[in-house]
């Protein structure tokens, strides 16, 4: 459908947009960086910022050292991934569907690294390649194989990617995939369902670097797919013919959307779980700051998507210390009530 949210903007002059682009590259590029890099600092527990760098003091004695690197940095960094991942995925499949509802989600990734999840910590997987938990690359296989499911019924029919088709394959393997998880953890002992009734809420303790090494070329090539499409996606939020009648290769930009979101997307949830509404209420939070051209929302989204992520962790582990929220909880309690609003202002 067309939605004036994604309308392509007005044309202005080449020397403006360039030094527009780099102003929101640096500031929200910025942004996500200064998210990263104090959030480590904040927590239950005070640390000085001076002793976690002095290098007279053992590290196996720096306590201040130990919180900062191991517990705190780890799950700063995967916040700042997954933030930036899932928000630049939303822009891409909203601009592709020509749908402002289209998230990460939409099209059954999510309930495929789920289901993945569920089934590893049901069967008990204990380690996987690299020495990464068999539970994230059992998400990860998940994430992969409802993409594959999708892509394979939309490029049926031989005049190419049908995004209806998409669309509906998508949310009918989210159903089905939920089914499923339903009924593996109705055969699940109690301790196996709690665990993946908290995976499913989402969570960042990542617990070393190792998961974040493993997912970051999967999101590498993702985002170098990305900065492939944002003059395409201007125009394809204006119609397929449209962006066909002006030198677009149509098929080829949406297969190439829908495999990078997808990748990116099934990167994410191996690493922090399913967690939502980054991908729907940044892209449209962007659009309200930036406007619509995707030379800019797209980088502004990413680096808005891992600051505001980081920052809903850091809430989710202080907010009712010494006890920790899923993070997913945080970002639905303010997604929720955004997107409302949105709807409201925009009637």
């Amino acid at each position: 459908m067309a939605v004036s949210a994604l309308t392509a903007a007005a044309p202005v002059a080449p020397g403006d947009l360039r030094r527009r682009v780099r102003l929101v590259q640096w500031g929200f590029g910025a942004l996500a960086v200064l998210a990263c890099l104090t959030a480590p600092l904040v927590g239950s527990t005070t640390i000085n910022f001076r002793q976690v760098f002095d290098t007279t003091i053992p590290f196996a004695e720096n306590v201040d050292a130990q919180i900062f690197f191991i517990l705190r940095l780890p799950r700063a960094i995967a916040g700042t991934l997954v933030g930036a991942s899932l928000a630049a995925a939303g822009v891409v499949l909203q601009a592709m569907l020509r749908n402002p509802l289209a998230t990460p989600f939409t099209l059954g990734v999510s309930a495929g690294a789920s289901l993945g999840a569920m089934l590893a910590i049901t069967i008990g997987l204990p380690l996987g390649m690299l020495g990464v938990l068999g539970g994230p690359i059992a998400s990860l296989v998940g994430a992969l194989g409802a993409m594959a499911i999708v892509y394979c019924l939309a490029t049926m029919r031989r005049q190419g990617l049908s995004t209806n088709v998409l669309l509906l394959a998508g949310v009918t393997l989210n159903s089905l995939f939920s089914a499923i998880i339903l009924f593996v953890q109705f055969l699940a002992d109690p301790l196996q369902t709690f665990q993946a009734v908290r995976w499913v809420m989402g969570n960042l303790d990542v617990g070393s670097y190792s998961p974040i090494l493993s997912a970051i070329p999967l999101m590498g090539v993702g985002f170098i797919a990305f900065a492939r499409l944002p003059r395409a996606l201007n125009l394809l939020t204006l119609g397929a013919d449209w962006a066909a009648a002006r030198g677009v290769d149509v098929l080829h930009t949406q297969r190439l959307a829908f495999l990078s979101a997808s990748l990116v997307t099934g990167a994410a949830v191996a690493l922090g779980g399913p967690i939502g509404f980054i991908g729907i209420i940044i892209p449209h939070l962007v659009r309200l700051l930036v406007g619509a051209d995707h030379r800019l929302v797209l980088p502004a989204s990413a680096g808005l998507g891992a600051a505001f992520l980081v920052m809903c962790d850091v809430a989710a582990r202080t907010l009712l210390s010494p006890m920790e929220l899923p993070v997913g909880i945080v970002t639905a309690m303010l997604g929720g009530p955004f997107f409302l609003w949105l709807l409201v202002r925009n009637r």
